[in-house]
């Protein structure tokens, strides 16, 4: 079935219809990851009244690059956003469009889900927090939440949540429809609830998961619940909303062109962790933002100190002793962003189902790339991108 045969007619045929029950998977997620809003709650992240932050067309346009993937087989650059099932990809060069291209009906002006480059945007706006002195990364997560004290984030620091080096006992798996992960799904509202003994909402998961045996600090461990936490930890230390602080302190000052919005659970919980929305561009405007150190248009928007910590810091041991190394090999993790570890010091936000922000400060590079992935986690996939990317910014170095 092709996404142009989706959510056709009023009401749509049974088997075209995207529904909450069936829109993460395909070829129902080729329209819900640019239709989140008419399928879940949302909450909106406004742009603000200012003029956006120019893209203007470089001088410069990217050719058809062609690279030799990990599995040995050469492609070109379309090829590869074809094999990733890519709604979006722009890339930036200084600024300046060299590359731009929208697939699947998905168009410029259309929020796109994002889903764990959600978490890189929460940790960014929680350096903010920090140069303001309303949150303190060294501090325990209690301090902010008494609630979650009896959970495993009764005796870590909110740098652990950072970090995410909180020893929990939880499981990440996407395609499991019963154990936690699934629970999980149900309390941040994105399942269909048919048993009333599961209706459930986000911080009241959040205050039950249980602690593991090791200490925490000891190892990059990747749970999204984490993530939800710091988005909770950042309303708590703010006494706001994280839609409103997202909009004031990141989203207006950095020129977004359009509205962005992030899913809600039962009682306004935002989904920090994977629910925000975001326009193409907008999307690689926030990486822009990172690429320039925090700063857009002569304005700090985002405290350099907390870019460049995220850039040179984050415990290469506790990686090593984690659950991605096999991955990126040489990587590290902090405040919610990877870096790569090669030889151009490239870093990255990444999310299921393919979404990016790729970043390569010697190329001046930005990537940004939205997708609608068949399966959530695909390694062949994410290895293919970045030789993929890696191969665009040499040739924008040449």
């Amino acid at each position: 079935m092709t996404a142009q045969k989706l959510m056709t007619g009023f009401p749509s045929p049974a088997e075209q219809q995207v529904s909450l029950e069936n829109w993460r998977r395909p070829p129902f997620n080729r329209w819900a990851f640019h239709h989140v809003r008419e399928i879940l709650p949302t909450a909106n992240i406004r742009r603000g009244t200012g003029a956006p932050l120019a893209l203007p067309a470089g001088n410069r346009k990217l050719g058809d690059v062609g690279f030799r993937g990990p599995d040995g087989r050469d492609r070109t650059l379309a090829q590869m956003l074809e094999e990733s099932t890519t709604d979006g990809f722009i890339v930036l060069q200084r600024g300046q469009i060299v590359a731009e291209n929208y697939f699947n009906g998905f168009t410029e002006s259309e929020p796109h889900i994002v889903f764990s480059v959600s978490k890189s945007v929460s940790g960014t706006l929680a350096g903010i927090l920090v140069e303001k002195g309303q949150l303190d990364p060294d501090v325990p997560v209690t301090r902010y939440i008494p609630e979650v004290a009896k959970s495993a984030y009764g005796d870590c620091t909110v740098r652990h949540v950072l970090d995410m080096t909180v020893s929990i006992d939880f499981v990440e798996d996407y395609l499991n429809v019963d154990g936690p992960f699934a629970r999980y799904r149900d309390a941040t509202g994105w399942n269909p609830i048919y048993d009333p003994a599961r209706l459930n909402d986000l911080r009241n998961f959040l205050s039950s998961l249980p602690r593991d045996r090791h200490p925490h600090g000891e190892r990059f461990y990747y749970v999204s619940p984490n993530s939800d936490l710091l988005g909770w930890l950042i309303e708590r230390a703010a006494n706001r909303p994280f839609t409103a602080l997202l909009s004031e302190h990141i989203w207006q000052k950095m020129g977004a062109e359009y509205d962005a919005y992030v899913t809600v659970d039962r009682f306004g919980a935002p989904r920090t962790a994977g629910g925000i929305c975001i326009t193409l561009r907008d999307l690689a405007r926030f990486g822009e933002l990172m690429r320039l150190g925090g700063a857009i248009g002569g304005k700090q928007i985002v405290p350099a100190g907390w870019v460049k910590d995220i850039l040179q810091n984050g415990d290469p041991v506790a990686w090593q002793k984690g659950s991605m190394a096999k991955f990126l090999p040489q990587g590290r993790y902090r405040s919610k962003w990877y870096m790569v570890g090669n030889e151009t010091n490239a870093y990255c936000a990444i999310g299921i189902h393919g979404q990016w922000i790729y970043v390569d400060p010697a190329s001046e590079m930005v990537i940004a790339k939205l997708s609608s992935q068949p399966l959530p986690a695909d390694d062949a996939i994410d290895h293919l991108l970045l030789a993929g990317f890696d191969a665009i910014a040499r040739s924008l170095r040449n």
